[in-house]
């Protein structure tokens, strides 16, 4: 069954205002977000009887809010949660903040929780709005205070570093997460910040300034096999001895 998103409603009252009002309602924006045209002005008939009442059609000018919202709460109302949800649009990024009681289970592991949610919530709403958005989730403040976390963490890290000579490889973060560390050593003098392995195992290595990564070497397969002859009595495999010769 697909899902779907009420940006548009159409309401019947006995005037106007009232009909406006009750769409505006349904919608849960204002009058300043919508859209707002009379579909049928009705008719007052005789003596009040065979009155008709003024139909009132409403849409949002910007849906991408209302979607963000409706998806989010099919979600938490199958998870069994009771989750308050405001959201709101600046230009082209959508944020939605939510409160609650377990939040803790919103945000998951290191905010792995609330990271699919987002990736999720994206989803729905870049296939149902006409412009790109980009789509962020928050709650407790989480996202500032990860921000903080991992910002003292690069630092502590290029100073350990630079003290050492030796380059840290941090563990797999995500897209948001890596930007955050990059983005803070940036105009560190003494390190350089470079991401290494594939998606989801992707992370940062902090190293001296002008630290180059590693390459794997490539490796035809004849060498491979003639290897695999030479050693087939040791205890090293193929893969271990690519470990060996390839990027710490």
């Amino acid at each position: 069954m697909l899902l779907q998103y009420r940006t548009k409603t159409e309401k019947t009252a006995k005037n106007a205002e009232e009909a406006k009002s009750l769409a505006l309602s349904e919608l849960g924006i204002s009058e300043d977000d919508a859209v707002i045209e009379i579909v049928d002005e009705g008719t007052k008939g005789f003596l009040g009887l065979g009155s008709k009442g003024v139909t009132v059609s409403v849409s949002a000018k910007n849906p991408a809010p209302i979607i963000a919202k409706e998806f989010l709460s099919q979600v938490f109302d199958a998870m069994g949660l009771d989750v308050e949800i405001s959201a709101n649009t600046d230009g082209d990024t959508l944020l939605a903040e939510m409160s609650g009681d377990h939040m803790g289970l919103v945000i998951g592991k290191r905010g792995d929780t609330l990271d699919a949610l987002q990736y999720l919530t994206s989803l729905v709403v870049n296939h149902e709005v006409p412009e790109r958005m980009r789509v962020t989730l928050d709650t407790e403040n989480y996202r500032e205070k990860r921000q903080i976390a991992l910002t003292a963490l690069a630092n502590r890290l290029a100073d350990k570093v630079v003290r050492t000579g030796k380059k840290h490889t941090l563990e797999p973060m995500n897209p948001y997460e890596r930007r955050i560390i990059h983005s803070c050593l940036q105009a560190n003098d003494g390190v350089t910040t470079f991401s290494i392995d594939e998606e989801p195992r992707r992370k940062v290595v902090i190293a001296p300034k002008n630290a180059k990564p590693k390459s794997v070497p490539h490796i035809s397969s004849h060498i491979a096999a003639e290897y695999r002859q030479q050693n087939h009595n040791k205890a090293k495999s193929y893969d271990e001895f690519l470990a060996e010769n390839g990027e710490e």
